[in-house]
């Protein structure tokens, strides 16, 4: 289980990419006009890239460290 702070990597279209863990979401919301289907029995991680990038990802996409 991951936290709010957590480092995390996760594959990217430029290779791996690395960042912290924002929050658990549990329900549907919208990055830069993508929709993230999330909800409390299938939840996504937001995550956000050093450089301030943010992303949503389900908990398999995500590698602690």
């Amino acid at each position: 289980m991951m936290k709010a702070g957590d480092k995390v990597s996760w594959n990217s279209h430029g290779g791996e990419a690395h960042g912290r863990v924002v929050k658990k979401v549990t329900s549907p919301m919208t990055i830069k006009g993508h929709k993230v289907a999330a909800s409390k029995g299938n939840p996504e991680y937001l995550v956000e890239t050093d450089e301030g990038k943010r992303a949503a990802h389900k908990p398999s996409a995500l590698r602690k460290g």
